[in-house]
């Protein structure tokens, strides 16, 4: 009897051990996997902070991510004003009153990785560099629902869009375009040769060119932008916007700065016509390069200078078009065949600064080919 008593409370002491153990094990389970939970929570917390947390002006970067998202209502196509190959720009105006250009990469699907090294090279041109003629980054995001740069805000929008409209080419006169002119040879002139490491921006156009509301330049879209590496052959894929793009880069992968230089010579011919300049280029031909006899060649050298510029606004001072024709032997020399010939962006920064040419008769009379024939640039 003794001994059964005995067995009996063994079997129940044990019992309850055991039920005692178990309970233990399965608390310790679930304090492990609540903290667990919770430190995953407060990593990612972190790790979204993280994502949008740089920020020039000082934004809080989780609070900077909302607020864009809501006044855009979540990147409505009534906010966007503008759309590229890599991503679309909305106007966001923040509560803080500082209206900033969002531009927002495009989703990317699977295997697609151009889209977001470009966006990662924007991101790391923009923060290596600080000029007044480039754009400025306030911050930029990193997320799967929505990555993108936030930038300044340019209120007159690109070049590209001013010149395509009569009115508002009109408000663009000859000291503002020259102005123009100098303030995107400054920031390239920085890019090339005003840091550590040369940036090539590969895609200058009039539509990367944003101006203020007093028409001050900025240079924009980074995405393209390659670092040089000045102790190697620096060999990319071909990038940028047709019309703009070095005639090398038809037979060579090799980028450098030079590339730029040709962009440049471009657009300074977009400013001062008002359009592209693709007509005028296959006019002249190679020319003031080459000793072609073609009526087409002879046509263009007779033409007067003055049938040249922009129609839509008054035909320059005297002052003006001395100024006015050393941009177009400044851009004639940047088009130049070969990229050996042709500036440095250093060099044209310091010619617009210091040569204005001598003109000894009116603007009317003077043809191109004898604005050619005047004495070459030199730095």
């Amino acid at each position: 009897m003794v001994d059964s008593m005995l067995q009996l409370l063994f079997v129940i002491t044990f019992t309850f051990l055991a039920a005692l153990y178990i309970l233990a094990a399965i608390c310790t389970i679930i304090v492990f996997v609540v903290k667990r939970k919770k430190k995953h929570q407060d990593k990612g917390e972190k790790s979204m902070h993280k994502e949008v947390s740089f920020s020039v002006l000082n934004f809080d970067g989780k609070s900077m991510y909302e607020e864009i998202t809501r006044v855009t209502e979540d990147f409505d196509s009534i906010y966007c004003i503008g759309s590229g190959g890599q991503g679309s720009v909305y106007k966001a105006k923040l509560s803080s009153t500082v209206t900033v250009a969002v531009k927002k990469l495009h989703q990317l699907w699977d295997g697609e990785k151009n889209l977001e090294e470009g966006f990662l090279n924007e991101i790391r041109a923009l923060t290596e560099i600080r000029h007044r003629n480039i754009v400025k980054l306030y911050g930029f995001c990193l997320h799967h629902r929505h990555s993108f740069l936030v930038c300044e805000f340019l209120e007159r929008g690109s070049l590209a869009k001013i010149l395509s409209k009569d009115e508002e080419a009109k408000e663009v006169g000859w000291r503002k375009r020259v102005n123009i002119v100098n303030g995107v040879a400054h920031a390239l002139a920085y890019m090339h040769h005003g840091v550590v490491q040369p940036i090539v921006h590969r895609d200058i156009s009039s539509k990367n060119i944003l101006l203020d509301f007093e028409y001050e330049t900025v240079v924009s879209d980074f995405g393209t932008t390659k670092f040089l590496n000045r102790d190697s052959t620096n060999w990319t894929a071909v990038a940028g916007t047709y019309g703009y793009i070095a005639p090398e880069l038809a037979y060579t992968m090799e980028v450098n700065e030079k590339c730029d230089v040709y962009s440049f010579g471009v657009v300074t011919f977009e400013i001062i016509m008002g359009r592209h300049p693709g007509d005028f280029f296959s006019s002249f031909s190679t020319m003031p390069y080459s000793f072609s006899s073609s009526s087409s060649a002879l046509a263009a050298h007779q033409m007067p200078i003055v049938d040249v510029l922009d129609q839509r606004i008054s035909p320059p001072t005297h002052q003006e078009a001395r100024e006015v024709l050393s941009l177009v032997k400044i851009a004639f020399s940047c088009l130049h065949p070969s990229p050996q010939s042709r500036p440095t962006m250093k060099q044209v920064s310091q010619l617009l600064s210091t040569q204005k040419l001598h003109l000894s008769k009116p603007l009317r009379m003077i043809t191109c080919g004898e604005l050619l024939a005047l004495d070459p640039l030199t730095a």
